[in-house]
C-alpha cells in the first residue's frame, strides 16, 4: 500500500525548449544545460524521498516524444506517462485523473525547477490532505511549488498558469467549488536568473543534498546574482 502519488512535471532538456526566460543572457544552450542539471537533481531527490514516504514516482514528460528519453534519465521505480493536453492547466488535470484511475490518493503534483523543495514540504502536504481537499505550496512569483488534491476537481487548473495570478486564480476556482483549501510554507522555482538569488539565500547542507548538481553547475558559470554571494 501507498501513501499516494508523486508525479514530477519534466520536459526534454532541448535548447529553445526550456529556460527560455533566461535567455538572454544564457544561450539556449545554456539554459537547457542548467535545465538538466535541475532535472536530474529533481529526479533523484524525489525518487529517494517517495521511497521515504511510501509515495508512488510518476513522470509526467514533455514533449510526448520525449517520453521515453526522459525515463532513461529517471532513476529506478519511475513510472513515466506522456503529458496530454494543449497547455499546463489542462496538462496538470489529466495527470490528477490519470493518477487517480490509478487507485491512488492523494495526488502531489511538482514542477522540475523547484530545486530545494524538500521532504518537509511533501510531508505537510500529506498531513494537510487528511483534512482538506487542495494544498498548494506557493512560491514567490504568484504561483506554487507545489499542488495536492485528494481526488480529481475538473476545471481546477484551467486557467492560464504562466502569470503572476496563477495562485490567485487557483484559489478562486477552489473556492467557488466548496474545497477545503490549505496553504504551505513559501518555496521558489527558478524561472529567471534573478530567481537565483532565492537558491543562494536558501543554500545550506540540507539543499545542497537536495541539488548538487544544479549547485556545481552554477558555481562552475558564476552565475550567482552578487547579492546572493
Amino acid at each position: 500500500m501507498t501513501r499516494g502519488t508523486l508525479v514530477v512535471f519534466a520536459k526534454a532538456p532541448r535548447p529553445g525548449l526550456v529556460k527560455t526566460r533566461m535567455t538572454p543572457p544564457l544561450t539556449p544552450d545554456e539554459a537547457a544545460e542548467l535545465y538538466a542539471h535541475l532535472l536530474a537533481d529533481v529526479l533523484r531527490a524525489s525518487a529517494r524521498l517517495c521511497a521515504e514516504l511510501g509515495l508512488d514516482p510518476v513522470l509526467a514528460v514533455h514533449p510526448p516524444e520525449a517520453c521515453a528519453e526522459i525515463a532513461a534519465r529517471a532513476p529506478a521505480g519511475f513510472r513515466a506517462v506522456a503529458q496530454r493536453g494543449a497547455d499546463l492547466g489542462l496538462r496538470m488535470g489529466w495527470a490528477v485523473r490519470e493518477a487517480a484511475a490509478a487507485g491512488t490518493s492523494p495526488i502531489l503534483l511538482r514542477g522540475s525547477d523547484s530545486p530545494a523543495l524538500g521532504r518537509g514540504v511533501l510531508e505537510a502536504a500529506l498531513a494537510a490532505l487528511r483534512e482538506v481537499d487542495l494544498v498548494l505550496s506557493p512560491d514567490r512569483d504568484g504561483g506554487y511549488q507545489l499542488a495536492g488534491l485528494r481526488e480529481p476537481v475538473p476545471g481546477l487548473f484551467s486557467h492560464p498558469m504562466s502569470t503572476s495570478r496563477v495562485l490567485e486564480e487557483t484559489l478562486d476556482r477552489a473556492r467557488t467549488r466548496g474545497l477545503r483549501v490549505r496553504l504551505l510554507e513559501q518555496g521558489f522555482d527558478l524561472d529567471s536568473l534573478a530567481d537565483l538569488r532565492w537558491l543562494a539565500l536558501a543554500r545550506s547542507p540540507a539543499v545542497t543534498e537536495l541539488c548538487p548538481l544544479t549547485l556545481a553547475w552554477l558555481d562552475q558559470q558564476n552565475l550567482w546574482p552578487a547579492q546572493g554571494r
